[in-house]
C-alpha cells in the first residue's frame, strides 16, 4: 500500500515525467503472490481433512496408497523421456523454431504436444524429414506408450482399492460418538 501511495505521489508531483523504478513493487507483489500460494495451498489441505468420511474420496485416497511406488518410478521414467526429448527437440529446433527458443519454451512445446494443442506444421517447415520423425516418435513414446502405462498404473491400484474397501466404516460413528463424549464431558483424554 505504501509502495502505491509513494509512486502515486511521484506520478502527481512530476506529471508522469519522472523514471519511477517499479522494482521493490514488483518484488513485494511477488512475495504476496507466494504468500497467497502457500495460503491457498494450506487451506485446500485443511478442508481435505473434511473430505475424509466421504466414501469416493477414501477410494481415491487408497487408489493413491495403492499406487503410490509405482507412480514414483513411473514419474522417473517419465522424467527422463520428458528430458530426453527436450534436449533433443532444443538441439535440433532451437535456431528453427521460435517456440524451441530455450528450454522453456522447448518445454511448453512438448507439453503442448502432449495435450495435442500444437500444430505440428512449423516442425515440418523447418526439417522436412526429422521434424515429423522426432514429432511421431514423441507421440509414440510419450502419448500412446507412457499414458497407458499411467493409466494402467492407476487402473489397477483402482481394482485393488476397491476390492479392498471396507463396506462398514465406522469411522463417522466414532468420531460423532467421541465429539458427544467431549461435548458431555464423559470423555476421558489420556493424552
Amino acid at each position: 500500500y505504501h509502495q502505491c501511495e509513494r509512486i502515486g505521489q511521484l506520478f502527481k508531483e512530476t506529471n508522469g515525467y519522472v523514471y519511477i523504478n517499479l522494482q521493490f513493487a514488483s518484488y513485494v507483489n511477488d512475495i504476496l503472490t507466494i504468500l497467497l500460494g502457500f495460503s491457498c495451498f494450506f487451506g485446500t489441505i485443511k478442508s481435505i481433512k473434511l473430505l475424509r468420511f466421504n466414501q469416493r474420496f477414501c477410494l481415491f485416497i487408497e487408489t493413491l496408497r495403492y499406487a503410490r511406488a509405482e507412480l514414483i518410478s513411473f514419474s522417473m521414467m517419465f522424467s527422463i523421456i520428458f528430458i530426453a526429448f527436450l534436449s533433443l527437440f532444443y538441439l535440433l529446433f532451437s535456431g528453427k523454431i521460435s517456440s524451441c527458443s530455450s528450454l522453456l519454451d522447448t518445454a511448453r512445446m512438448l507439453f503442448e504436444i502432449t495435450l495435442m494443442k500444437f500444430d505440428a506444421h512449423e516442425l515440418i517447415e523447418a526439417s522436412a524429414f526429422l521434424g515429423p520423425f522426432c514429432f511421431s516418435l514423441f507421440i509414440i513414446l510419450v502419448i500412446f506408450i507412457c499414458m497407458s502405462m499411467f493409466v494402467s498404473i492407476i487402473n489397477d491400484s483402482f481394482r485393488l482399492a476397491r476390492e479392498n474397501v471396507d463396506p462398514h466404516n465406522q469411522q463417522i460413528f466414532s468420531f460423532i460418538l467421541k465429539k458427544f463424549q467431549r461435548w458431555t464431558g464423559t470423555l476421558i483424554d489420556f493424552n
